[in-house]
């Protein structure tokens, strides 16, 4: 038989059963574009023995046959965790690898992610720049199978299964409890918030030099600081409380 024939039956198959779990068409479009070609690639690899029985590789792609997080039906486990922008794509894409999926990003700039109990696959992320809006971005991007999982301030974030390049290979077979962190700030974010306490200081000891007034240096100082480092050392309080409840 026609090697093209049986890839385009086994692709247009596919493409079926995740209609049928219930898959956005952009999102199969993208899945079946990645698969066509991956085998493309692999010298027109059979996609059964590629891929496994399409029925199963279905499922995989669209774990508990689509059911959305947050339903009665949907085993999962939920995690709200947060990260500065020095380390948060790496640490993404870390739990990404252990099953995480991130669902949304929260209005404190915390990961909101779930995990498949039964069987949770891989995903990969990464994070773009949107200063001036998106800009089509989601649309750019759509083609490689990303998606967009939340947004904060300047930043998007996107994510897209692994299972659409590795197959059976996304699967998970025993994943590491969920960790017992929820803020993972690096030493470069606590370097940066040190760096500007000196230039509030520097910035005071400035005015009160150029006033010949000691009081003057001082209020100033102490306005910088309840106005910048105050509220974010409320944020900073909120996030470690919550993460000990």
């Amino acid at each position: 038989m026609n090697e093209g024939y049986v890839r385009d039956s086994y692709l247009l198959d596919l493409a079926d059963r995740l209609r049928e779990h219930g898959l956005p068409a952009d999102r199969i479009e993208a899945t079946v574009a990645d698969l066509g070609a991956h085998l493309d690639e692999s010298d027109g690899a059979d996609p059964e023995a590629e891929f496994g029985p399409v029925d199963a590789f279905a499922r995989e792609l669209a774990p508990a046959g689509g059911e959305r997080p947050g339903t009665p039906e949907a085993h999962v486990e939920t995690w709200r965790w947060t990260a500065d922008t020095y380390v948060d794509e790496e640490l993404l894409n870390r739990f990404g690898d252990e099953g995480w999926e991130v669902e949304r990003v929260d209005a404190l700039g915390r990961f909101v992610s779930h995990r498949d109990l039964e069987r949770p696959q891989r995903w990969e992320y990464r994070r773009e720049l949107v200063t001036r809006g998106r800009e089509g971005l989601d649309e750019r991007l759509a083609p490689d199978g990303w998606e967009a999982c939340g947004n904060w301030i300047v930043y998007a974030w996107f994510k897209r299964p692994l299972a659409a390049s590795l197959g059976p290979g996304a699967e998970v077979g025993s994943p590491p409890p969920a960790p017992g962190r929820r803020n993972f700030l690096s030493r470069k974010f606590y370097l940066l918030v040190a760096a500007m306490v000196v230039v509030v200081v520097v910035a005071g000891s400035a005015v009160a030099m150029n006033d010949g007034d000691t009081d003057s240096g001082l209020g100033f100082v102490g306005g910088l600081l309840a106005g910048a480092l105050i509220p974010l050392a409320a944020l900073w309080s909120r996030q470690v409380w919550r993460s000990r409840r």
